[in-house]
């Protein structure tokens, strides 16, 4: 926890990008009860199914959020498929391509603080694969700091960004993604929060496996502390400086 903190506080001070990231519960969207409070003028209470039936509902969300620790702004794309590795980095690359670029016009380097499982955990190869791809693509050479399993709550998108919009959406029935997408953008901190949120329409399909072959085209460099959860992807191009 001391590395990763070292390493944040280096990187903002350099003007770097450090980006907190994670998948967040998965929300079943329609006429269903959403548990919280929330102050309703006395007759004007919502009615909902009596029964949060999954066959029952218009969709079923998954939301990836980027939350930027230094600019205290958080982004969620809300996925309509399956929460894959090429799901999470798509999200990634969204966030860069709409904000991070402008944001960071100068960065040659991103720090991506994320769990250990998951999409975007540590043992997929799938993961590693697309971020490779996104090195390539943005010149950025990428270095990712999981937190170890069980360890998740100190990932600061977990209460910086998804506690926050869990409670602003609390009590409010999600009947639609649309809805959905204004509760989260909606959220906001006395700290100075600000969420965008948008929706991915893509299909990801499951269990897509990398082979030997191009695992070996993977410019990885693992570290000396605990190498499986520390490592560097450089890019195959220098495309920041051309």
């Amino acid at each position: 926890m001391r590395l990763i903190r070292r390493e944040t506080t280096r990187y903002v001070n350099l003007g770097q990008p450090v980006i907190s990231v994670d998948a967040k519960k998965s929300e079943l969207i329609g006429d269903f009860d959403n548990k919280g409070q929330k102050w309703e003028a006395p007759g004007t209470s919502e009615e909902v199914s009596a029964y949060n039936f999954p066959t029952e509902a218009k969709a079923k969300a998954v939301p990836y959020g980027i939350y930027d620790i230094a600019k205290n702004m958080g982004h969620i794309e809300v996925g309509t498929s399956s929460n894959t590795a090429r799901f999470a980095v798509d999200s990634i690359r969204q966030w860069w391509f709409l904000f991070g670029v402008f944001i960071y016009a100068h960065a040659t380097r991103l720090l991506i603080l994320a769990d250990s499982g998951g999409s975007n955990g540590c043992r997929p190869w799938m993961w590693k694969k697309m971020l490779q791809a996104f090195a390539d693509e943005t010149g950025l050479t990428i270095t990712v700091r999981h937190y170890p399993r069980g360890a998740s709550k100190w990932n600061p998108i977990e209460h910086r960004l998804f506690a926050m919009i869990s409670k602003n959406w609390s009590g409010h029935p999600l009947r639609s993604l649309a809805v959905m997408l204004a509760r989260i953008r909606g959220t906001t901190t006395e700290t100075g929060l600000s969420v965008t949120a948008r929706w991915n329409r893509r299909c990801y399909r499951t269990r897509e496996k990398v082979s030997k072959d191009e695992k070996k085209t993977l410019r990885i460099r693992r570290h000396k502390v605990i190498a499986r959860w520390n490592y560097t992807i450089t890019p195959k191009t220098n495309r920041r400086n051309n």
